[in-house]
């Protein structure tokens, strides 16, 4: 199992290096003390269930915001996954309309928007720490978009072995995911370069830092690169949020992080032409080196 760092909300700023560090190097760490309610995550996936009983058509009603931050049905690519997109998280007006075109009860409804607040609430509060260990005391994170992809995995007996989701590191600043408790499947890249399988922990959230993250630090912090594979037979449900980046500016590094001995490594860019240069065609290796200065 892949070694992951354990970082404790309620033991601030003690483990502000124990963050750093693992921002630094394997760019994930799973997350405990978070003062989630402890009943949020179940309701939220029984909620998930029944959605993906939809028919079609009306899954098809959530359509792309930006690219890519709709429904995505089963393809030839990634034939055991299906997903639903809320392209941001953060926007009470946002979740709504997700909701009215889901055609959410209204006990669905109220555990969607509260799921999405309060995680929203974590995940501003994840990445102003992680900046803080790198000695950035301020960054607008609250402002950022923050989509949820809420995944579902269909692995019988005969696909046992296959890709649930290739090989990927997000488009994303982080991610905060809940993972399937009873059904494994994740794989992390760790520092060898190898695949390793991570063993979820009930009552924590695993964070992993995306190529918006590793654009803005500079090179600082680490992009990590994982995939879902089938291990065994059952329907698989994840539940990620992604702190995507700026709005309405340019992705680039904070003044901190560059001077006349770490200059620049990546052009500017905005969240929308990154996210519409990935679908453009297969990137399998470090799809940020089409960026480089």
């Amino acid at each position: 199992m892949a070694e992951i760092r354990t970082i404790d909300l309620t033991n601030f700023p003690s483990e502000e290096a124990n963050l750093r560090e693992a921002c630094q190097t394997l760019g994930c760490f799973r997350l405990v003390g978070h003062g989630f309610p402890d009943s949020l995550p179940a309701e939220m996936k029984a909620v998930l269930r029944s959605l993906f009983q939809l028919p079609d058509e009306i899954k098809r009603l959530n359509s792309d915001v930006i690219p890519g931050s709709g429904y995505l049905s089963p393809s030839p690519t990634n034939p055991l996954y299906e997903a639903f997109g809320l392209y941001d998280a953060s926007s009470p007006l946002d979740v709504d309309t997700f909701c009215s075109l889901l055609r959410a009860s209204p006990l669905h409804r109220n555990t969607i928007q509260t799921y999405a607040s309060k995680l929203h609430a974590l995940v501003v509060d994840i990445a102003s720490k992680i900046a803080k260990s790198l000695g950035v005391p301020s960054c607008p994170f609250e402002q950022w978009p923050c989509q949820f992809r809420l995944n579902k995995y269909s692995f019988t007996e005969e696909t046992i072995g296959s890709s649930g989701v290739q090989i990927h590191s997000d488009s994303s600043f982080l991610t905060v995911l809940q993972e399937d408790d009873s059904v494994p499947g994740l794989e992390i890249m760790d520092s060898s370069g190898s695949f390793v399988p991570v063993h979820p922990v009930p009552g924590s959230f695993l964070i992993n830092l995306g190529d918006i993250a590793k654009v803005w630090s500079n090179g600082r912090l680490h992009n990590l690169k994982h995939r879902v594979q089938c291990k065994e037979a059952g329907e698989r449900i994840s539940i990620a949020l992604f702190l995507l980046g700026p709005k309405d500016s340019p992705v680039e590094p904070a003044p901190e992080f560059v001077d006349s001995d770490h200059p620049r490594l990546y052009r500017s860019f905005t969240v929308e032409s990154y996210r519409q240069l990935l679908l453009s065609g297969p990137y399998t290796g470090d799809k940020l080196s089409h960026l480089l200065m």
